[in-house]
């Protein structure tokens, strides 16, 4: 069943000041809308839930990507065509790029945007368990000024986030500290392109002395949220590389809480989940 488009209010403000203000006046009654690449499906579905949206995509203040000494910024509005062609991003943050290349196909790489996927807050999107490894940082904006919160917790529960009704996400703030990282993303899904993922990995490390320096897990499509994996990194972490596999699957194996779904299995999750980590611990191995 289709929506009934006169049931849907959208409101297009001219800069944005006046989208603040707006958003501020009837906090919750309004929400953003950019590139519309998840809520048009929803809405051609009969499925969309919240009838009025303020339109978001021109404003250039969230457009866009800057390089600083200490950091990339990527505003909000940014589409994953920007990222992928973006030279400090491809050298960088490769997970990202990789990312933005596997989310849907060319129509809405051009039109999807990095803040949307991170606000539509679905455990499946491809882009935030790369942000959560790169230790990303968002900027909330409104009326009464600016905060910055760590990505790493930003969702806390299934589709709830930490931002309120009158803030809208501005900004990613990404540290410029991937430099001698080991750095690996794979996307599990039913084909190659335009497939939701069942499930997602991302990982860094820093190895000295054949022991694991350091090291960041992600995953997508395994929890209710985004999940940085904060025990199986704490269980290697230290530990000879030789000895990695063994030690990070069995604490992986009951950190993450797949569940059974339309796209897959939770079994057939955790069993993808392990091998791509064992794989990655293995890449260590070879790892100049």
């Amino acid at each position: 069943m289709r929506a009934y488009i006169p049931h849907f209010q959208l409101f297009t403000p001219g800069s944005l000041p006046e989208t603040l203000e707006f958003l501020a006046r009837e906090p919750g009654v309004w929400k953003p809308f950019a590139g519309g690449t998840d809520l048009m499906v929803l809405l051609e579905a009969g499925k969309l839930a919240h009838r009025n949206y303020v339109n978001i995509l021109n404003l250039k203040e969230l457009r866009g990507i800057e390089v600083a000494n200490s950091q990339v910024i990527i505003g909000a509005l940014t589409t994953y065509t920007e990222i992928q062609s973006h030279a400090v991003l491809r050298a960088e943050f490769p997970m990202l790029c990789q990312a933005a290349s596997e989310t849907g196909g060319l129509a809405i790489q051009n039109r999807g945007t990095l803040g949307g996927n991170i606000a539509n807050a679905s455990p499946a999107a491809d882009s935030p368990p790369a942000l959560l490894v790169y230790d990303a940082e968002l900027e909330l904006i409104s009326t009464l000024g600016s905060r910055r919160v760590p990505y790493h917790g930003f969702h806390t529960g299934y589709k709830q986030m930490n931002i309120q009704p009158h803030e809208l996400l501005a900004r990613i703030r990404l540290p410029r500290s991937t430099k001698n990282l080991t750095q690996y993303y794979r996307k599990v899904g039913t084909r190659k392109a335009q497939a939701i993922s069942k499930v997602c990995f991302a990982a860094t490390a820093a190895t000295d002395d054949e022991r694991l320096a350091d090291v960041r897990i992600a995953l997508g499509s395994v929890a209710p949220i985004p999940i940085r994996c904060v025990k199986t990194e704490a269980a290697l972490r230290g530990q000879a590389i030789d000895q990695l596999p063994e030690i990070g699957k069995a604490t992986l194996a009951r950190e993450i809480v797949p569940i059974d779904d339309i796209r897959s299995t939770a079994n057939y999750r955790i069993r993808v989940s392990l091998n791509l980590l064992n794989d990655f611990l293995y890449s260590l191995q070879s790892t100049p």
